[in-house]
């Protein structure tokens, strides 16, 4: 299996948290990251990861 993509949710300035490949946060000084969470193995672990975060309040919905 070559597809070893692995997911991240990322926190915006805005408060939204955004689904990103992994190769998409390996900048640690980017500023537009304010928290991380992952890495997952599938989109859909992130996508139910990210619902948890939004019902906890701590990323706002889209």
């Amino acid at each position: 299996m070559n597809n070893a993509q692995s997911w991240h949710i990322v926190k915006r300035p805005a408060g939204n948290c955004e689904i990103v490949p992994s190769l998409e946060v390996t900048e640690d000084d980017n500023p537009e990251i304010i928290e991380q969470w992952g890495p997952f193995t599938s989109e859909g672990e992130a996508i139910a990861r990210r619902v948890g975060l939004i019902r906890s309040g701590k990323c706002q919905p889209v």
